[in-house]
């Protein structure tokens, strides 16, 4: 039979090439693929981690074998982080959200706050870290037992994935009383260890789609159930809301006191004070010895029941009981220090660092959250408030 015209012209080694192409073809699209395209690498927020090196922020499963013992290797997974947004909406935009929480006690009002709030639980990531103690070990214990409870529950309770450290240092105080806590001679020690533990906490729990860091102190019972929507709103890279806590006064009402004095903003008096300091003391605030005038966040708040809750106001100190931060301030060296920085330390040293690498720091005097009621008293030095300034007393 005669061949067709068409392939008498056509030259054999572009047949050849034609059926290698062919062939190479098929096996492309028969064989497995052990990699995620860069397509994917936004994957569904509560889809397990499939290996132990993948980002702390998705649970992690052991991996399966194939049928033949062999282990399947690990995917690639790619990550654009100019793709990764922190926005004024960050539900809408799915945005991940890592808590964490140094936990030396378990306040089960801590734990039933946590679970009150209505940012979505699958978009959460909780980490822990606890001191080696007795009172570490005690808070260890109902922490997990509280989370088994949760995780086993209703999947619209659930986290993402939940993990806990413990500190690989011992504490300075074996007490966490407040009282002992609050003490100045101990306020060094303390804070350097408290330094240590949160950067032992965030470098080991930031993953790569983490949008959010919010540090929330183990002793907060009462928040807003849209604290993070509340503070994301604002957009700021770091921002942080008024700390009151309630307790009942000498006549047996119910009142309510500041708490934290390590949001504010600095003074003259702070910078003098500084100038006479050497190179590893510290500025602490809060105590008649070292009386610095600064603004604090904590005595601008307004007391009108009609007050504007969104009001904001820049700091130069921050604290730590409810600190909303963007994920790449930290990825951009942001951290906790250890040490006298600018003769600061632990949360004012890390909102000094966060403006010396060009970014800011954000209060809002008029939203409240609130810790676990305590006893403590507090005094006015020389029978005067300070320019408005009550210093915290303990005995």
């Amino acid at each position: 039979m005669a061949m067709p015209r068409s392939l008498r012209r056509t030259n054999p080694i572009t047949l050849v090439l034609a059926g290698l192409l062919s062939l190479g073809f098929l096996v492309f699209l028969l064989s497995p693929h052990n990699t995620t395209p860069a397509s994917n690498a936004r994957q569904t927020h509560n889809s397990p981690a499939s290996n132990p090196l993948s980002p702390p922020t998705a649970p992690f499963r052991k991996q399966t074998t194939q049928s033949n013992g062999q282990r399947i290797p690990p995917p690639v997974v790619h990550y654009h982080l100019n793709n990764l947004t922190t926005t004024p909406d960050p539900v809408a935009n799915q945005e991940t959200v890592l808590i964490l929480t140094p936990l030396a006690r378990f306040y089960q009002g801590y734990w039933d706050n946590l679970l009150s709030l209505s940012y979505p639980h699958h978009l959460i990531a909780l980490g822990f870290i606890t001191p080696k103690t007795r009172e570490g070990n005690a808070a260890t214990a109902a922490l997990q037992a509280a989370i088994t409870q949760t995780q086993s529950g209703p999947e619209s309770k659930r986290f993402a994935s939940i993990t806990i450290l413990r500190q690989d240092f011992d504490p300075p105080l074996l007490s966490q009383d407040e009282a002992e806590r609050h003490k100045m001679e101990n306020q060094r020690a303390r804070r350097a260890a408290m330094s240590r533990a949160r950067n032992s906490l965030l470098f080991t729990t930031m993953g790569p789609s983490t949008a959010w860091v919010l540090w929330l102190d183990s002793d907060i019972v009462e928040t807003p159930p849209s604290l993070i929507q509340d503070l994301a709103s604002h957009d700021k890279p770091v921002i942080v809301p008024n700390c009151y806590q309630r307790y009942t006064d000498d006549s047996g009402k119910a009142a309510v006191r500041p708490y934290d004095y390590n949001s504010w903003q600095d003074s003259d008096r702070a910078a003098q004070i500084a100038n006479t300091l050497g190179p590893d003391d510290i500025l602490l605030e809060g105590y008649a010895e070292m009386a610095t005038y600064r603004r604090l966040m904590a005595y601008s708040a307004d007391p009108d029941p009609e007050r504007e809750r969104n009001k904001i106001m820049p700091l130069d100190g921050v604290g730590g009981t409810a600190l909303l931060v963007k994920a790449e301030v930290h990825r951009d060296g942001a951290m906790f220090p250890p040490f006298a920085f600018y003769h600061l330390m632990e949360t004012e040293g890390f909102a000094k660092m966060v403006r010396r690498l060009g970014s800011s720091c954000w209060g809002l005097p008029n939203y409240f959250v609130s810790p676990y009621p305590t006893n403590v008293r507090v005094f006015k030095v020389n029978g005067a408030n300070c320019g408005g300034q009550v210093y915290h007393y303990n005995e």
